[in-house]
């Protein structure tokens, strides 16, 4: 199945190719904001006064590849608050997956706890979700896509 999961996902990326993005803003700042698969929000936060609040604004768009990234990242870096917003992806639930890391960690099969994905199966050690855990907070505003509400969350956190 693995063998035609990866196949699958290299003429995924031929077919439909999904431009990855990450907006850099304030290095100062420990704020991520993570839009999901909501593109076009990614790129409103992009272009506005938000950016000069927060250190970056990116997608997660898979339920196990992309959160290897995603934990790899926090840990090197210095974020202490994701805010999880935007529409979670159709079929893989990403961000549901993320939160369900958060809350309940993974199994001895790397498999991510309570997650409804198709494939949450993790690289990443149960070390390094420990420290992902103890360093950040996550901010559960899947679904919003209301510069207004995103903002006010950057505001009070």
């Amino acid at each position: 199945m693995n063998t035609l999961g990866n196949a699958i996902g290299k003429l995924c990326k031929v077919i439909l190719p999904i431009n990855e993005e990450v907006f850099f803003g304030n290095q100062k700042s420990t704020i991520a904001i993570c839009t999901l698969s909501s593109i076009l929000l990614l790129k409103e936060i992009s272009k506005s006064d938000m950016m000069k609040k927060i250190a970056l604004s990116g997608r997660l768009l898979s339920e196990n590849k992309g959160i290897d990234s995603l934990v790899r990242y926090v840990i090197a870096n210095n974020i202490d608050t994701i805010i999880v917003c935007g529409k979670d992806v159709t079929g893989h639930k990403a961000g549901h997956s993320l939160l369900a890391l958060y809350k309940n960690g993974i199994d001895d099969d790397k498999r991510i706890i309570g997650s409804h994905s198709p494939d949450p199966v993790l690289t990443i050690t149960k070390n390094e979700i420990t420290t992902f855990c103890n360093k950040v907070k996550l901010l559960d505003m899947i679904g919003e896509t209301s510069m207004e509400k995103i903002n006010q969350a950057v505001d009070s956190s």
